[in-house]
């Protein structure tokens, strides 16, 4: 079992920043891998950014890529996102999302099998 609790959600104007954390209890945390997705109102949940077990292999999406960074501290068992230039696009709520079965990050939501409850992040124009 995984518990996962994500915080660091809030508003923020376009352009500005959030930093979003996601710490996790349970099973070794250092031996798994960790994602990101988001869920806007009215839209399914999507992929935002995936990490592997140690850190070294990052993913993203097309619509993050270059202006958020996922990272992780294995010490604190905690995931990290790091989130620069925000569009209003970018409403949604963001969960973590823990894949304790693979060590390399993947961007399909079924290979996730504990998720957090969710932290809203909103942007206005």
């Amino acid at each position: 079992q995984v518990q996962l609790v994500e915080s660091g959600g809030g508003l923020v104007q376009a352009g500005g920043s959030l930093r979003l954390s996601c710490a996790a209890s349970g099973r070794t945390f250092s031996s798994y891998a960790m994602g990101w997705f988001r869920q806007a109102p009215g839209k399914e949940r999507e992929f935002v950014a995936a990490i592997s077990w140690s850190g070294g292999s990052t993913y993203y999406a097309d619509s993050v890529k270059g202006r958020f960074t996922i990272s992780r501290d294995n010490a604190k068992n905690t995931v990290y996102l790091q989130m620069n230039s925000l569009k209003p696009e970018d409403t949604a709520v963001y969960y973590c999302a823990a894949d304790p079965q693979r060590k390399l990050p993947t961007s399909l939501r079924y290979e996730y099998d504990y998720w957090g409850q969710g932290t809203q992040v909103t942007v206005s124009s």
